[in-house]
């Protein structure tokens, strides 16, 4: 059923399109298929696009157009909607990932909570293919999806003050790795080397929304080459 899309208002020159009430893997499709639309009709008086998980936040030139008139080409944009099929030919993007304790000191913890070994944790994160479902909370943050359900778990329940950059995490049934030292709650069980958002590059974040994503072990040597911070990772 094409999901009817209720409007909220997010300030000057934006629209919350919110097209789904609750999360689900097949939403992607249909936000991904309006941001589309969006870009062709509103042209270059686009600002910004904002997807998320049942959301699609557009930001217009308010000089170019009035709150109706913006309105008026999104309900344009929306009439006849279809769901995008999504990026499934495209190359999947790799994250390197060295899982240790010393960087991710919740792996060994998250094993035993769930009467595993830290290597078929392992084996389960990085045997998955996710998609980016969200870009937030931090520039280059993805939140991504879905975990095998064996690794569901819930956030900390005290945040750590200071999380590393490229730390791979879960929370829930998403995972992503931190793309700055930053606050943050989530299970950490890894670090990457990517230099996940850079203010210098075309592409500021690595990864976008809809993106495939998987995470390939590497080990320390492998990861220290390319270029990984080894400082172990503070506790919680």
């Amino acid at each position: 059923m094409t999901p009817v899309p209720k409007f909220e208002n997010a300030g000057i020159g934006s629209w919350m399109v919110r097209l789904f009430d609750a999360i689900d893997e097949d939403n992607l499709g249909w936000i991904l298929s309006l941001a589309r639309r969006c870009e062709t009709l509103f042209g270059t008086a686009l600002v910004d696009l904002v997807p998320s998980y049942t959301t699609l936040l557009i930001q217009y030139d308010p000089l170019t157009f009035t709150p109706d008139e913006a309105r008026a080409v999104i309900r344009r944009a929306a009439d006849g909607l279809a769901p995008e099929n999504g990026p499934s030919e495209a190359p999947v993007k790799k994250i390197p990932v060295w899982y240790d304790p010393t960087v991710g000191p919740d792996l060994p913890k998250l094993a035993s909570r769930w009467s595993m070994g830290v290597d078929e944790v392992v084996e389960l994160h990085a045997g998955t293919e996710y998609r980016v479902y969200a870009l937030g909370f931090a520039p280059g943050f993805a939140f991504m999806g879905v975990v095998d359900p064996a690794l569901e778990t819930t956030r900390l329940s005290t945040p750590r003050q200071r999380v590393h950059a490229g730390s791979v995490s879960i929370a829930g049934r998403q995972t992503s790795a931190y793309p700055a030292v930053s606050p943050g709650g989530w299970n950490i069980i890894g670090r990457t080397p990517i230099t996940l958002f850079d203010r210098q590059r075309d592409e500021m974040s690595f990864l976008q929304v809809g993106d495939r994503v998987r995470m390939v072990p590497v080990t320390k040597g492998e990861f220290l080459k390319l270029g990984g911070d080894p400082t172990p990772q503070e506790e919680a």
